[in-house]
């Protein structure tokens, strides 16, 4: 048995990276994925290799997620599981910053997460779960992402407000803080394999980046029942990064 037989989740951004190591994992545990994103040829690849549902979404607009659950439901009747994962980032000062490119990244990332639990919960079936993506710099700061980390503040609180407000239907809702991870988007050049650790060698006491399998490991956590008393909380997952500074 899987410890997500017969349950019903979608997976925003899950086209590649976290998302679509979370959705591979997810079908491997036994649940009906649905795959969303707007990487439409990527994402339909993904769907037909893993026997999962694909359903095109730009998780910023409110009517494109209104359409998605609607699709869900009636593929399979339910919803139970929702794994806000989709995201980008932008390089930046503050001072530098446009405000079109903060409100962008405001929408995909914030807005998205908003629109996520809005439009889903109220269809999700009672005890069903939540996980937001924040970001290590959810939970401190760091330079040159100063619309990311805004974003991703603005996440955590999120998730600890919608856990109290979905409590009573047993609806568990928690946030995922990622440190450095192997993606596309913390690594949008592709350097080859190794090289990408060597920034990090000396920043993360584990002394490597994150790999997205890692990750979706949390998420599968915190959506299955291992987790069942848990909620409004996030979780670090950075290879301790967070924990300070060696000065040898």
């Amino acid at each position: 048995m899987g410890k997500l037989d017969g349950r019903v989740v979608i997976v925003t951004g899950a086209a590649r990276g976290q998302g679509e190591q979370e959705a591979r994992l997810f079908r491997e545990e036994g649940a009906e994925v649905v795959v969303a994103d707007v990487l439409d040829e990527q994402g339909h690849g993904l769907a037909k290799e893993i026997g999962a549902l694909y359903v095109h979404l730009d998780v910023g607009r409110e009517e494109e997620w209104g359409a998605a659950v609607d699709a869900v439901v009636e593929a399979y009747g339910r919803v139970d599981g929702l794994v806000n994962n989709a995201g980008i980032l932008r390089f930046n000062t503050l001072l530098d910053t446009p405000l079109d490119e903060f409100m962008q990244i405001v929408k995909v990332n914030q807005a998205g997460c908003f629109l996520g639990i809005k439009a889903v919960a109220p269809r999700m079936s009672d005890g069903g779960t939540i996980v937001n993506t924040a970001s290590y710099t959810g939970v401190t700061g760091m330079a040159y992402v100063g619309a990311y980390a805004a974003t991703k503040h603005a996440i955590v609180g999120l998730t600890r407000v919608a856990a109290l407000e979905l409590a009573d239907r047993g609806i568990r809702v928690n946030a995922m803080c990622p440190g450095a991870i192997d993606t596309a988007m913390s690594n949008p050049d592709a350097a080859p394999d190794g090289a990408t650790d060597a920034l990090y060698r000396k920043l993360v006491p584990l002394g490597r980046i994150g790999r997205p399998e890692e990750v979706a490991r949390l998420a599968l956590f915190l959506t299955a029942d291992d987790s069942s008393y848990i909620t409004g909380q996030p979780f670090v997952i950075d290879g301790g990064w967070l924990a300070g500074v060696s000065i040898v």
